[in-house]
């Protein structure tokens, strides 16, 4: 019975963490690299690092979808 509820409790936990993940943009790399390899096949992939540099980037240069 404990192992049960240890169960629901991990599980619970990787939900949350899928959740916030999912909310701060973590998956956002993989839909890119899966986006350029469909649609641009051959063509150089951004590392991850360049890619949240360019994302940062470009929301300094156009803050419009910021809450602050």
């Amino acid at each position: 019975m404990w192992l049960q509820a240890l169960v629901r409790v991990r599980d619970g936990a990787r939900g949350v963490a899928w959740w916030y993940s999912a909310i701060n943009g973590g998956q956002d790399y993989r839909r890119y690299v899966e986006h350029r390899r469909r649609t641009h096949p051959g063509e150089p992939i951004a590392s991850e690092r360049d890619y949240w540099r360019e994302r940062y980037a470009e929301a300094d240069r156009n803050p419009t979808n910021r809450c602050c």
